[in-house]
């Protein structure tokens, strides 16, 4: 069954879930749905990515392309846009197939007829401290590279985000009390990060960061906005 289909079917019927749970993760579309949940904030589609594709973006990536594309897109020209600013790129062709889907079950999930893009190339993390979006809701995806981290709210003291840390560094100012506590999704999945602009979840958003690059390896991250 096509992805999007499954994801409408189960948008429509996401009042039924039995399960709640603050993290939702599965090998399906339909995982994305669990957004809805009111204890969840962070819902995860656990995808493997095709080796192919993975092998094309490594391509590019060895080349040193930089890119940092900003963009509003529908379901109907995501793919399009993609493949011209990927032009010459193996690639181009199957991300801009990829991305296109992914904006029509993000658009299909939260009833909009629009997306905020942004593909970009990272050498070192972006948001090296873990925080809090104040958005409703991100989608994030890492096609190459390592992927986003995140923290359960249980395993939190929130006090210490932001000012809150006096200056430290996470693993000091007493956020998380492990580094056992710190989860990682994988390249391939795709996850909606609830954040305090989520109405009734002003104060749970889901606090993540992105993750060390030690190794200097480039990533390419894939986000999702309501414009």
């Amino acid at each position: 069954m096509d992805e999007t289909l499954v994801i409408e079917q189960a948008a429509r019927a996401h009042t039924a879930t039995d399960s709640i749970s603050p993290l939702a993760i599965d090998t399906g579309p339909h995982a994305l749905t669990q957004i809805y949940q009111a204890e969840t904030n962070i819902a995860v589609w656990d995808r493997l990515l095709p080796l192919e594709l993975t092998q094309d973006i490594e391509a590019m990536l060895k080349t040193g392309q930089s890119l940092a594309l900003v963009q509003t897109v529908t379901p109907s020209d995501a793919a399009e846009w993609v493949r011209n600013k990927l032009s010459g790129h193996t690639c181009a062709k199957a991300l801009g197939e990829d991305i296109a889907l992914i904006v029509d079950m993000f658009c299909c999930l939260f009833d909009v007829g629009e997306a905020g893009l942004r593909l970009t190339t990272l050498d070192k993390p972006m948001c090296p401290k873990f925080h809090v979006d104040h958005v409703p809701c991100r989608l994030v995806t890492t096609y190459s590279g390592s992927a986003t981290q995140w923290l359960e709210n249980g395993s939190a003291d929130r006090s210490k985000l932001g000012a809150g840390s006096q200056g430290m560094p996470d693993h000091l100012s007493g956020l998380y009390q492990s580094d056992s506590d710190i989860n990682q999704l994988k390249p391939g999945n795709i996850a909606l990060l609830k954040g305090s602009g989520w109405e009734g979840n002003e104060s749970l958003g889901l606090i993540h960061r992105s993750p060390a690059n030690l190794e200097r390896q480039p990533r390419l991250l894939l986000t999702l906005d309501m414009v």
